[in-house]
């Protein structure tokens, strides 16, 4: 695969390319990402499926521009998909062909199952889940795809889209119960094992109804990707939106460019939610583009990143942390996770929070290429932002809390007020802070020397054959989250 990818998803409503730029065998980041609302699917379904020249020619002007982007970033291989409105148009090929001999791009029609493929990889890589559905409302169709036990299991393309319910119904002011009418009858070519307590909300309309319950209750970490709610408590907002005048959308914090489309696609989500009898919702900012390049990096590993792979810890580490650093952190994670089996009696917190100290320490060093002086706290920001897959919102802010006390100095409850209602108490996080900053400190020298830890009542005997000189001199200033006491062993 080409260092540098550009994907292109000609979608029923916008035309969409993401580039990426490869830093391993597997990790990669997104370089850029454009959009273009061109609407190609706008008054085909009112013309028997044909797109329509104005439409056309948006696309066209937009795709002309996305190569000369792609071009100046120096993308060498460029993969273009299109969608529910060119698949179903009887006259798409005047269209691509028109592509191909102007612009020399090759766009490949994809049917509905790819679609749905293509969404499904993209979910079961990029967020932390093993069991749900899929549900992607585009602009002419919805896609779906079951995810059992961490496989991809069915998939399906329902002809149900915002723009085709919106020139079939919304415009011509049909009633509500026919616009359900005709959902339904299409919702029937579902089989009964489409059923799950967890979905994961692909697409722009899904972001968008996510976004307005993020921007209603002020939610602190401003980013889609992995934001989950719980559906029966959002059941009447969803409603609220499907039932409201276009000219009130704004007021439920809908954006803009989506409240023309938005009724549509709320009442497609919230009758597929319905019926899959969903708790849950896991909103993925990422989509097709994504599962068409990952489809493309992965396709000698079954669609799947390798067993305890995290694309964006990898590519973090990639770019940012020094080799010599990274095989510290191997040994410091060694050394945390045995202290925390030994406080285990007095800090008594889950097992779980074991894998937040893990990544903690993998990655408290990515701030040393933006700043060393303020290293912790560089970092703790930078990966507030940049942990986007393969965690929850609660994992990326407990990670990013505990590298920015990861010095001296544990956190306070002033320290984690703007994200109180995300993070543990902070009683656990100040024990789970100690916790790293020991191990870190026990390896001031980065030699990775072997040490042993004895614990008896509220003392903790490091003992070693090496010398500890820097050690002790950093741990007599490090602050304790209870009465404890640390000393040393020789065991010369």
């Amino acid at each position: 695969m080409s260092k540098i990818t550009a994907v292109i998803d000609i979608g029923s409503n916008s035309a969409r390319m993401a580039i990426f730029e490869r830093t391993s065998r597997f990790g990669f980041h997104l370089v850029k990402e454009i959009k273009s609302r061109v609407r190609i699917s706008e008054d085909t379904y009112k013309n028997d499926g044909y797109l329509q020249p104005v439409p056309m020619e948006r696309a066209f002007n937009a795709l002309r521009e996305f190569l000369v982007l792609a071009k100046q970033l120096k993308a060498r291989k460029i993969l273009c998909v299109a969608t529910s409105a060119t698949r179903d148009a009887p006259n798409r090929l005047d269209f691509i062909n028109r592509v191909k001999r102007e612009l020399k791009l090759n766009i490949k029609v994809i049917d509905g199952e790819k679609e749905a493929l293509f969404g499904a990889v993209s979910a079961l890589n990029l967020l932390d889940i093993k069991n749900a559905i899929t549900i992607d409302v585009g602009g002419g169709s919805t896609e779906c795809a079951i995810i059992k036990d961490g496989k991809i299991e069915k998939l399906i393309s329902l002809k149900l889209g915002t723009i085709r319910l919106k020139e079939l119904f919304f415009d011509k002011k049909a009633s509500i119960d026919e616009i359900k009418e005709f959902i339904n009858q299409e919702l029937k070519r579902l089989s009964d094992d489409f059923k799950s307590d967890c979905v994961i909300g692909i697409g722009g309309t899904v972001r968008a109804i996510s976004k307005s319950f993020m921007k209603t209750y002020k939610y602190p970490l401003n980013s889609i990707h992995g934001f989950e709610y719980d559906l029966e408590k959002e059941r009447d907002r969803i409603e609220k939106i499907i039932k409201s005048e276009t000219a009130d959308l704004c007021d439920l914090n809908i954006k803009k460019d989506r409240v023309d489309t938005i009724r549509e696609g709320a009442l497609i989500f919230s009758m597929l939610t319905d019926m899959f009898e969903a708790k849950r919702v896991i909103t993925a900012g990422a989509g097709v583009r994504e599962g068409v390049f990952l489809n493309d990096l992965l396709r000698n590993s079954n669609r799947k990143f390798p067993e305890n792979f995290n694309l964006s810890v990898n590519s973090l580490l990639d770019r940012f942390v020094r080799s010599e650093y990274q095989r510290v952190s191997n040994h410091n994670q060694k050394l945390a996770l045995e202290l925390f089996d030994k406080l285990k009696p007095l800090h008594n917190l889950d097992e779980s929070f074991k894998k937040h100290i893990r990544y903690a320490i993998k990655l408290v060093r990515v701030g040393n290429r933006l700043s060393f002086y303020n290293a912790s706290r560089d970092s703790s920001y930078f990966i507030l932002s940049n942990l986007t897959y393969g965690f929850s919102h609660r994992d990326r802010v407990l990670i990013s809390t505990l590298i920015k006390f990861a010095e001296k100095k544990l956190p306070k409850e002033s320290d984690i007020r703007e994200f109180k209602d995300i993070l543990p108490q902070v009683e656990s996080i100040r024990w789970l802070s100690f916790i790293i900053i020991l191990a870190e400190s026990i390896n001031a020298d980065l030699s990775n020397k072997k040490v042993e830890f004895e614990i008896v009542d509220k003392a903790i005997s490091i003992k070693s054959k090496a010398s500890l000189y820097l050690a002790k001199e950093s741990i007599k200033v490090i602050e304790k989250p209870a009465s404890i006491v640390v000393d040393f062993k020789d065991l010369g």
